[in-house]
Order: structure tokens, then C-alpha cells, then sequence
């Protein structure tokens, strides 16, 4: 969906300064409520699992905990499963995915892999449905030396000492129609350069590492959600957002160098979901349904095909 008129705030062509991020900042708005959907949830598997608090979210005058959920027989000998979730606020079914893996799937690893889940990465974009922080700051462009983002560096110092024995990676996110009629042409207007229009791609993709994109296991992950719901199909160009499809439902990003998430660790195996909520093929559950399908397969992959560890 393309804007035919400029982005209401900035100037075009100017990048944002104080005056319109504070514009932009009194525009946003509460609409949910993290303590009532994650917190509360989390609450109830207390017991089953170690719920711990890795940081505070201080956004005046909002103080919002930073909750991440791991294994409660934590074992030394065992690797390692990270699951994120809803470091974009906006992108419901990775929260609500990894929050339904925790409540449904979770104990059938226990034994085989130390879990780590962080649900729901950014809460105060959640709450206002939004991908950017307070700030007007990408937390997913932020996972680098220094960030510039609160969320992402939280979560940075949780998982670091962790490094060496993380085997798997599961980064839940969404395509929508917002991204193309609000997200993209607020970027742009901040960052002062011309608006592009793209395509959203109608299904359920993965975006893998360029550097090392293991395509065996992007492959076993499209097949297990495909299962549940359908997979986008390449566009004219053989793209989806404007990169290479190189397997069915697959493109590659140079993770490290965008500071995505995906590249928090260097697990052998790493992978960055993307349900296309806006489908009308698809409901709210199978949006759930599918990042919990990626979850299972990748964990699945990954025990059986350990590389060494």
C-alpha cells in the first residue's frame, strides 16, 4: 500500500530531529496491556519453569520488566534453545506463539535442551502496537556494540554468557500490512529518504543468515509449518520483500550486519519467522499455531543434527 502524500510528520528529505520524535512520541498510544497478556501468563508457569526478570524497561513514567522464562533443571551438560519473541511490540504471534510453545510444547524437550524464551522483547512497543521503542528507535536494528536500544541490549547481556552453547535460535516475527502502510513510510520520513512502496507477501516465510544459511534447516521448518498454514510464494521476481527466494519460502539477510536479532548468537542454527497475520487464509490461532510449528521443527533439527556439540 502505497502513500500518495508525504508522511504527516518531518519535512521530506529531512531526517527527524527532537521536535519530531517528540511528535511522533505524542501520537502513540496505549492499547494493551503486557502486564495482563504476557506477564500474567508467565505467572501461571511458575513452577514448571524458572521465570526471571533480565531487566527494567524504564520509559518514564512507565518502569516495565523484562521477563524471560528458562528451563527449571537447568543443566550444565545439556545445549541450548533461545526463542525470542515480540522484539517488534507490534508482531502479536510472536508472543502469543512463544507464550502457547511454553504452555504447550515445552516440557516434551525437557532433559534434551536447556529452553530459554524471551516472549515478549519489547513491552512497551506491544503495548501500542508499534515496532519502533520509545525512542523511535528499531530494536531489531539494534543488536550491536553499544546499542542505541534498551530492549536490545537487556537481552544481549542475559544471553552472553551463554555464547558458546547456544545451539538454536528462534526469532518470531510477522509480515503485515501495517509494515507497508505505516511502518516503511514512518522509517523513511525519520531517516529523510523517499518512501519505495514493496509487496507483502501473502504467507508464512523464513529469513535465514547469508553468511551461513543452512538451508537443510530453513527447508525442515517450512515443511512442518506448512502443515498449518500456507507459505508465501515468490513475487513476479522471484523475491519476497525485495530478496532472492533461494528454497520455498526462504531469503537470507546478512544478519550481523543489520543488527538483527537472528544475530544475537552464533548458534549453528538460526532462523527469523515471519507469519503473514493480514491473510485472509489464515485466523489468529494458525498465526500461533505456525510459530509454534517453526519452534518444534527447529528444535526437532537441531537434536537430531547437533554438529559436534
Amino acid at each position: 500500500m502505497a502513500h500518495a502524500s508525504p508522511y504527516p510528520i518531518g519535512t521530506p528529505g529531512t531526517p527527524w530531529g527532537g521536535a519530531e520524535c517528540a511528535e511522533w512520541l505524542s501520537r502513540q498510544s496505549r492499547q494493551r496491556s503486557y502486564r495482563e497478556d504476557v506477564l500474567a501468563p508467565l505467572e501461571q508457569l511458575e513452577g514448571r519453569f524458572e521465570v526471571l526478570e533480565y531487566g527494567q524497561l524504564d520509559y518514564p513514567p512507565e518502569s516495565l520488566p523484562l521477563v524471560a522464562v528458562r528451563s527449571l533443571e537447568w543443566r550444565d551438560d545439556l545445549p541450548i534453545a533461545l526463542v525470542t519473541g515480540g522484539v517488534h511490540g507490534y508482531e502479536t504471534s510472536g508472543v502469543h506463539g512463544a507464550l502457547q510453545f511454553l504452555r504447550d510444547r515445552a516440557a516434551g524437550y525437557a532433559g534434551r535442551l536447556n529452553l530459554l524464551v524471551a516472549p515478549c522483547v519489547s513491552p512497551w512497543a506491544y503495548e501500542r502496537i508499534h515496532r519502533w521503542n520509545m525512542h523511535a528507535v528499531d530494536p531489531n536494528r539494534s543488536f550491536v556494540t553499544d546499542s542505541p536500544a534498551m530492549e536490545s541490549a537487556a537481552l544481549m547481556a542475559l544471553v552472553a554468557p551463554l555464547q558458546d552453547r547456544v545451539l538454536v535460535h528462534v526469532d518470531l516475527h510477522e509480515t503485515t500490512d501495517s509494515d507497508e502502510s505505516e511502518f516503511r513510510p514512518a522509517l523513511a520520513a525519520r531517516d529523510g529518504k523517499p518512501y519505495e512502496p514493496g509487496e507483502i507477501p501473502d504467507g508464512f516465510y523464513l529469513v535465514g543468515d547469508s553468511v551461513d544459511p543452512q538451508p537443510e534447516f530453513q527447508q525442515a521448518v517450512i515443511d512442518a509449518v506448512a502443515k498449518v498454514t500456507h507459505i508465501a510464494p515468490a513475487d513476479a521476481n522471484g523475491e519476497i520483500i525485495g530478496s532472492p527466494v533461494v528454497g520455498r519460502g526462504v531469503i537470507n539477510y546478512p544478519v550481523k550486519q543489520l543488527g538483527l536479532c537472528a544475530s544475537l548468537t552464533d548458534a549453528p542454527y538460526r532462523t527469523t519467522t515471519e507469519v503473514y497475520p493480514d491473510s485472509p487464509k489464515a485466523t489468529p490461532r494458525q498465526c500461533n499455531d505456525a510459530q509454534v510449528a517453526a519452534i518444534c521443527a527447529a528444535l526437532d533439527f537441531a537434536l537430531a543434527h547437533p554438529r559436534g556439540r
